[in-house]
């Protein structure tokens, strides 16, 4: 028997329009559901603040997975979530749902059975219920204290049954409650980090002070310091670079390998005053990782020396950019 293998007939070209398509009709759909945002989402936002337990989410499928994922969502900005199997919550798992809890269910037609057990156990706890279906007269969303309706496209299958568009807006719809429920919460950069110790993110969110090098690995100089010990200071230290200090310890200036070419006629007999940088970039104690990075990168140095907290005009510490390099910061 002689078989018919498109494979074999399908081109590059083919292959990258429907790729296309594929994200134009998904596309498309966030577009609508944008369109479609109303009043309840804030509502569902500010009944999702007032929870006094968890933010339960569930559904059954593929919406089950994106219901997964926004349960991870919430509870890595910094609201307790979790998410329950709708199958086996009519197996025992209900006892994890406790009062004070808020339900979210996600379902695309609204109509699937095995939402049926949680819904009736929250109903009957007086749990509230958030509802995303796409059929406002549903069973899920005829249930719901708040429904957030999502518009009725067409998926990006051929045959408009594989989830696809749908569950596309679920999880953008997901993504929405959970910046806007970190924003009223008021969750900052420091609750995000203690979420993530470890990771990207938490290499993204570390202070500059965990890797800066202070107490004697400080390469500091007083003014009158010669410029042969300024170069010896330079070199031991390793950073490239010295700062220069008053008598009282305040930062005034920086010498850098630039300097140095600069002022190659003062080397001899000239006195680290003559040659340094004045007013140089700093960074406060309490200054993220990343945006010293970023500042570095900006200002294109090397180096730069981390001040005090309170004394502003005295370095604690410096760091190099081999030091991001070397926590994994680029």
């Amino acid at each position: 028997m002689i078989t018919h293998d498109i494979r074999s007939e399908a081109t590059a070209k083919q292959l990258l329009e429907r790729g296309r398509q594929v994200l134009r009709a998904e596309i498309d759909a966030l577009l609508q559901l944008e369109a479609h945002l109303d009043d309840n989402f804030a509502g569902a936002v500010r009944m999702l603040d007032a929870t006094q337990g968890r933010i339960v989410v569930t559904g059954m499928g593929k919406s089950g997975h994106i219901a997964r994922k926004m349960a991870a969502t919430f509870a890595a900005t910094g609201s307790p979530a979790i998410f329950i199997h709708p199958a086996e919550a009519a197996h025992g798992d209900l006892g994890m749902v406790q009062q004070g809890d808020t339900l979210i269910v996600l379902s695309n037609s609204g109509s699937t059975p095995e939402l049926t057990p949680i819904m009736q156990h929250c109903r009957s706890m007086r749990i509230r219920i958030i509802g995303i279906a796409s059929r406002l007269d549903s069973p899920v969303m005829q249930a719901s204290d708040v429904r957030l309706l999502l518009p009725q496209v067409r998926e990006a299958c051929p045959s408009n049954i594989a989830p696809t568009s749908s569950t596309t807006m679920m999880l953008a719809l997901g993504d929405a409650l959970g910046m806007a429920l970190m924003d009223l919460r008021g969750v900052a950069r420091d609750n995000i980090k203690k979420l993530h110790p470890g990771g990207a993110i938490g290499l993204r969110l570390m202070a500059v002070s965990e890797m800066m090098h202070g107490g004697a690995s400080l390469p500091l100089v007083r003014r009158d310091t010669p410029m042969r010990e300024v170069i010896m200071t330079m070199t031991s230290m390793g950073f490239g670079a010295a700062g220069v200090v008053d008598d009282d310890g305040r930062l005034v200036g920086v010498i850098t390998d630039g300097d140095l070419r600069r002022h190659v006629g003062d080397l001899g007999d000239g006195v680290a005053a003559a040659v340094m940088t004045r007013n140089p970039k700093t960074v406060p104690l309490g200054t993220l990782a990343e945006d010293a990075l970023m500042i570095m990168n900006d200002c294109k140095i090397t180096t730069v020396f981390v001040m005090e907290d309170e004394r502003p005009d005295t370095p604690a510490g410096i760091v190099h950019i081999h030091d991001f390099v070397r926590y994994g910061l680029s």
